[in-house]
């Protein structure tokens, strides 16, 4: 199944992609140029692939989430999804543009404190929490636990109630809502692994209330990712407010819905998803509720804020049919066309490269897998051997689902914003590779 609906148009061309991504234009000296850097210079400066991440478009986007909740009349507290990009400078971030976060391990959590991100502005979700993780939550006092299962909240009111101390429960509810998303993706279904059965929520809620060391203070729901309309959000919403309703009508307290995340990006042709339709959808159906409010944006945020630098290793002809163009990227450094058959655009770098003539060609990497593939019959100006590309909508879900398979090394990372750069990370050697191996002794004379 592909990410999104299976394409019926065709592909947007160079122009159209450029008119999309506004914090990307062309200078015909020294080509693709984001947030005033040029991108041939960070990849002469430290090679490719090289993951580049936008902090002013992040900012932005990270305002207009805001400013549409604002609009709409609503206090809405922004939790960052970590898990689409856990950099500490994009946390660091978050941070000082005054927002909480989202997370789902203690890595993450650690990562939180590292960036200098208050415990008290941390919601912890996750289906599989384990007992160290939620000691280590609970410990530092992390805003909210969004519960899973009765099971999880025993163990919850076990380790709290060890720690004398009270954690703050939210119940995450499945409320069954299909959010017409990639299977892989959608969290929102009854039949997926993710939060309480609507039906047991209610009783389940009160238990809550009985248990020591916990506080209930409300719902939670996610429903999926890469959602492009408002009407599942809607669907899901009307469901958490007649629980809220319910809930308070046997005369127990509900303070706090958390709406989730999801909102979805234009990668191709799609329209994008609009944080004022989410808003519109928040209004209408929890507006009414006096509750505090939350929402949990991951994608949205950080995938258009970041591009994969890479150059052509191989131009590797087929007769009269279209060329493989192999670049030094691959399935390792951004996992989701392999995983998702997901559609990424893709720029050169080369100033002259957009006013030639387009041909089709199949991107692939190097990795010893046919899954390996970034793009097929995509339209792109002919590159040769050592030409540059830049890789759209990578800022989510990229770096942070690369790996070292077929031991190549992790990629470089580097910030711009207001036309200057920094590496926030260097790339890794390979020696780096098996610093943390050891060798058992009798296998010593043959290292």
């Amino acid at each position: 199944m592909a990410d999104t609906a299976p394409p019926t148009d065709a592909d947007p061309t160079l122009a159209e992609l450029l008119a999309t991504h506004p914090h990307l234009q062309t200078d015909p000296t020294c080509g693709l140029v984001f947030e005033g850097v040029a991108l041939n210079a960070i990849a002469d400066a430290v090679g490719t692939p090289c993951w580049v991440m936008g902090a002013g478009t992040l900012r932005h986007r990270l305002r207009r989430m805001q400013a549409a909740m604002q609009a709409a009349g609503l206090n809405v507290g922004i939790h960052y999804a970590v898990k689409a990009n856990d950099h500490t400078a994009v946390l660091s971030l978050i941070g000082e543009e005054g927002h909480g976060a989202d997370i789902v391990s203690g890595g993450e959590l650690a990562r939180t404190q590292r960036a200098g991100i208050a415990a008290g502005r941390v919601v912890f979700s996750g289906v599989g929490k384990t007992d160290a993780e939620l000691e280590q939550a609970i410990s530092l006092g992390v805003g909210q636990i969004n519960v899973e299962s009765a099971e999880e909240l025993a163990i919850i009111s076990a380790i709290a109630s060890r720690l004398g101390r009270t954690a703050k429960v939210a119940l995450r509810v499945n409320p069954d809502v299909d959010a017409k998303t990639h299977a892989k993706i959608t969290t929102g279904l009854a039949a997926n692994k993710f939060g309480i059965p609507f039906a047991d929520a209610a009783a389940l809620y009160a238990h809550a209330a009985s248990l020591p060391g916990v506080q209930p203070v409300g719902f939670a729901t996610h429903i999926g990712s890469q959602i492009l309309t408002a009407a599942p959000y809607r669907a899901a919403y009307a469901r958490v407010a007649t629980l809220v309703r319910s809930v308070r009508d046997s005369g127990l307290s509900v303070e706090v819905v958390d709406c989730g995340g999801g909102l979805g990006i234009s990668y191709r042709t799609e329209a994008e998803g609009q944080p004022e339709a989410l808003a519109g959808a928040i209004r209408a159906e929890l507006g009414d509720l006096g509750v505090r409010l939350a929402i949990e944006p991951g994608r949205w945020l950080a995938g258009p804020a970041g591009v994969l630098l890479s150059s052509v290793i191989l131009r590797k002809e087929q007769g009269m049919a279209a060329p493989f163009l192999v670049l030094d990227s691959a399935m390792n450094e951004l996992l989701r066309p392999s995983m998702y058959d997901a559609w990424h655009g893709i720029l050169p770098l080369a100033p002259q490269a957009f006013s030639q003539p387009t041909e089709l060609a199949h991107v692939v990497g190097p990795v010893c897998e046919s899954g390996d593939t970034f793009a097929r019959d995509r339209l792109l100006p002919r590159l040769e051997r050592g030409a540059r590309v830049a890789i759209l909508d990578t800022g989510a879900y990229g770096s942070v689902m690369s790996s070292t398979y077929n031991s190549r090394p992790l990629a470089a990372q580097v910030l711009v914003e207001d036309g200057r750069w920094k590496v926030i990370r260097h790339r890794q050697t390979v020696e780096e590779l098996w610093q943390d191996e050891t060798m058992p002794s009798h296998l010593a004379g043959h290292a």
